[in-house]
């Protein structure tokens, strides 16, 4: 008989090891869900990622034949829920509506993190995309963004833009704006959306990045006036309305992302499973119907194409963040 040598003492347990890990996770993807799971939402019940959630959870209460409730955890810019999933248990039991400002923007702009959005989340798929959409009240004299880059330059410093509150991604669009066309405006933060958008209507606030389910239905209505949608490409809710890089800025593409992500250190197997079932679910004429009327585009994606996306999002507003200046201690 062969003697052992030193590499097959090495290679053997190794061996062994690897199996038993692989073997591990295909028993733990069979079993999943064992229990009822819970989706948190690091945002208020009835906003667009609430919804989103709750899509998601009832195709896969549906599919696994086990529960996912929608658990609401707002608080401090997304930060509290997504630091709770960030810290829990790794089985695939708890989950979380990934969002923009959480998991992209907030690295660059807390001086302080208590988790990490990339290392510390296993991604499953994105959901959809959703965008902003440059308005202004409806007498301004720009009926185009050319048009209102033109006057801000003529006007350095007196126009102002409205948000839902410093460091959000409808701020940070107008920073990007700023930082790409040479313009100097001021930033006027509100605490939500709803003011912030009541007065460009009022004439207060000479124009917003407002979500696009938020603007939509007062641009319908004629109380302001849209000149462009921040994502690449046209919006589906309004394809009349050009995007900003078609209209003279090139490269201009600040979007809103909605997806969905697990503790890291979740089984491989887990995540597969999850990913297939979710996948599957947005593929479906009635879920895409649902998801248009929250003004979003589906995109689902791999595990490795979300993961890819979010670090490309995460150096995009990092450069947008440093530019402007912002920073939360």
């Amino acid at each position: 008989m062969r003697a052992l040598n030193q590499g097959d003492t090495v290679f053997r347990p190794t061996l062994t090891i690897a199996l038993l890990c692989v073997t591990s996770s295909v028993t733990v993807a069979q079993t999943y869900p064992s229990r009822t799971a819970r989706m948190v939402v690091p945002w208020t019940a009835g906003g667009t990622a609430d919804l989103m959630a709750r899509i998601a959870s009832q195709k896969f209460s549906e599919s696994f034949g086990q529960q996912f409730v929608v658990d609401n955890r707002p608080g401090a810019g997304g930060l509290i829920g997504t630091e709770q999933v960030a810290r829990a248990a790794p089985d695939g039991h708890t989950l979380l509506l990934a969002t923009t400002a959480p998991n992209s923007v907030a690295p660059s702009l807390y001086a302080k993190l208590a988790f990490d959005p990339v290392k510390d989340f296993a991604s499953i798929s994105l959901m959809a995309t959703t965008c902003y959409v440059l308005s202004v009240h409806p007498q301004m004299a720009a009926n185009s963004t050319r048009q209102l880059v033109a006057l801000a330059k003529s006007r350095p410093g007196q126009l102002t833009f409205s948000s839902p509150g410093a460091g959000t991604p409808n701020h940070l669009s107008g920073e990007m704006f700023k930082l790409l066309t040479g313009i100097d405006m001021q930033h006027i933060p509100y605490k939500g959306s709803a003011q912030a958008i009541a007065d460009v209507i009022g004439g207060q606030i000479a124009m917003s990045f407002e979500n696009i389910v938020v603007a939509s239905p007062y641009a319908r209505a004629g109380r302001i006036k849209t000149l462009a949608v921040t994502s690449a490409t046209r919006a589906n809710a309004l394809p009349n309305v050009p995007t900003i890089a078609e209209s003279g800025v090139p490269g201009f593409e600040a979007v809103g992302w909605f997806g969905v992500v697990a503790p890291a250190a979740t089984p491989r197997a887990v995540i597969t499973k999850l990913n297939g079932e979710l996948t599957r679910a947005l593929a479906q004429p009635d879920i895409k119907g649902r998801i248009s009327t929250l003004g979003a585009e589906v995109r689902p994606t791999t595990p490795e194409g979300m993961d890819q996306f979010n670090r490309a999002q995460i150096a995009l507003w990092a450069k947008v963040v440093k530019a402007s200046g912002a920073r939360i201690e």
